[in-house]
């Protein structure tokens, strides 16, 4: 970048920017030496474990949405056969959401429909 202003609005516009599934970690390069800056916003993620391996990442967003915004919902797929891992992360839009949706969901295999 030619500025800080546009180095800060770069690090603004494309920090946890969807890049092929993947959200971006961006952050201002720091000199040498010196250590790195980072950014940290509060995170709202929550890792869903025991996942039938029917659900996808529609389902879970399905689920999840009923207790509140979802920004991202991704099942963990093995790289080598595309099976489900089992186990995924949704990103909720708020704490209070986070903790209604553990509460609602916690345990809760019929809640994924898949019984």
């Amino acid at each position: 970048m030619s500025t800080v202003e546009e180095a800060e609005k770069g690090v603004e516009m494309f920090s946890r920017y969807d890049l092929g599934g993947r959200l971006l970690t961006v952050n201002k390069a720091a000199p040498r030496g010196s250590p790195p800056q980072r950014v940290f916003e509060p995170s709202f993620r929550i890792y869903v474990g025991n996942l039938p391996w029917e659900v996808d990442n529609g389902r879970l967003e399905q689920v999840f949405s009923e207790h509140g915004k979802v920004i991202d919902a991704r099942v963990v797929y093995d790289r080598e056969t595309g099976r489900s891992r089992g186990f995924g992360f949704v990103t909720m839009a708020s704490e209070t959401e986070v903790n209604d949706a553990i509460a609602a969901l916690d345990g809760q295999v019929r809640a994924l429909g898949i019984v």
